[in-house]
């Protein structure tokens, strides 16, 4: 699961690609006529950064610049990194000593911006993510970078130190870009943020982030954004804190109802809940209705915990299921499909006479849980339900069991309104079970547009 959020080299470059035209221009006034007031640096530092502002703005004609700086972004070893960076420098004409020399001149606050513009892109055609850090962090510090440009600016900052594996620095600037209402166009913020943090070893600054915006949408009747969703659930994965996940993962499902989203959410849940076997099949049901089963694991997982000598009907159906869906093979289930078929053709023939049974007035409470596990297994949800009607309340019945499932065979007929009443009543363990499950209730009647 973690992984899946982690920020690839790729989406990083795209993030770091953006100009900053707006966020450098010194905002120090607009005239009346609407024209800029002339920016002026000190004498000394507009001496010797005049001929480095030349050569990186004349850059884009340099054809020798540009094949090393290609070989620099494709460098495999730091070896070839230095050899590449070496050739960017030459064909800057020396640019990293006048570099220096200019920032040993940079006096004055307009000066110490301009400084971190042209360091910033000098190592944009190096390739190099902590020079660019060194240079947004000088703008930052300059006061000087426009209000309408400065989220992105330390929005940049944070990306570079995130880079460059400087991770509390990175979560330094990525919030404050985050808290001063920058979004970035690919929707990464968050997710860079959350990582950030979580690398600072602070998973629950990383749930924080979101948390708020997340409340927010909900108070203001939107529907929370799925990037959002997404990330604070896997911070609170990274926090091992079922209650939150399970909340994010419920939100997931509600919201964004899809076999992927059903597949993070009920396995998030599943690894941190770790539930015995029969609280844990209503999971793996619940993953088997959303569609959400996607490898071998997940089946196996279900006729374990389903047991074929205790409802081999089902087993049945997901052994079937796996094998037409290519995902296990009828080999690696040896014998124990074909036993479980014997077993479902005889356990299908005393269907009659359990209902019986089960009908009969002042039919025990273990009389009527047990018709409605079968039939619920049986795929026979409004049997099922009657039977749970009828159980819940009576003396010596798992009152939380059979809340959840009755709510479930309500849900697997449509009855939103009665599966949400049912799935309200559970408490303890099976909580985040019914708590999904009556995610799903909703994601069914009111589905994301």
């Amino acid at each position: 699961m973690a992984s899946r959020f982690l920020i690839s080299r790729i989406a990083l470059a795209v993030a770091l690609s953006g100009g900053m035209a707006a966020a450098i221009v010194p905002g120090a006034a607009v005239a009346k006529e609407k024209k800029a007031e002339k920016v002026e640096f000190s004498k000394a530092y507009a001496t010797v950064a005049a001929e480095i502002d030349k050569t990186v703005s004349e850059a884009d004609g340099n054809a020798a610049l540009q094949a090393a700086t290609a070989k620099a972004g494709a460098a495999k070893t730091d070896a070839d990194l230095a050899s590449a960076r070496a050739e960017v420098d030459a064909a800057l004409g020396g640019i990293t000593a006048k570099l220096q020399q200019a920032g040993a001149a940079a006096s004055t606050p307009l000066d110490k911006l301009k400084q971190g513009e042209l360091t910033r892109n000098v190592g944009i055609y190096m390739a190099d993510p902590a020079m660019q850090h060194r240079g947004l962090v000088m703008m930052l510090d300059s006061g000087q970078v426009r209000p309408e440009g400065l989220g992105q600016v330390q929005y940049l900052a944070g990306v570079t130190a995130y880079q460059t594996q400087q991770y509390p620095e990175a979560a330094r600037w990525l919030q404050a870009a985050y808290d001063g209402g920058f979004r970035d166009q690919q929707g990464m913020i968050q997710a860079i943020l959350a990582d950030s943090y979580k690398r600072s070893n602070n998973p629950q600054a990383a749930l924080a982030i979101v948390h708020k915006e997340l409340e927010a949408a909900k108070a203001g009747g939107a529907k929370p954004a799925e990037t959002s969703i997404r990330t604070a659930l896997q911070a609170a994965y990274d926090a091992k804190q079922l209650a939150p996940s399970t909340e994010y993962g419920a939100m997931l499902g509600q919201y964004y109802p899809s076999p992927q989203s059903w597949n993070s959410a009920i396995s998030v849940v599943r690894q941190l809940a770790s539930l015995p076997k029969k609280e844990n099949l209503d999971l793996m049901r619940l993953m088997y209705v959303t569609g959400a089963m996607q490898d071998k694991r997940d089946y196996l997982e279900y006729i374990e915990n389903v047991d074929p000598r205790a409802y081999p009907g089902e087993a049945v159906k997901i052994m079937n299921d796996g094998i037409t869906k290519g995902k296990i093979t009828a080999s690696e289930l040896g014998g124990e499909k074909a036993n479980a078929e014997a077993r479902a053709a005889s356990d299908k023939g005393s269907l009659a006479a359990q209902e019986r049974e089960a009908m009969k007035t002042g039919a025990s409470g273990a009389t009527l849980v047990a018709a409605g596990d079968v039939f619920l297994s049986y795929d026979q949800p409004a049997k099922a339900e009657a039977f749970y009607a009828r159980a819940l309340g009576q003396p010596g019945v798992d009152a939380n069991a059979v809340a959840l499932h009755l709510g479930m065979a309500q849900a697997l007929q449509g009855k939103s309104t009665e599966a949400q009443s049912s799935f309200a009543k559970v408490s303890g363990t099976r909580t985040p079970v019914a708590k999904l499950w009556s995610a799903y209730v909703a994601s069914k009647a009111s589905p994301a547009s």
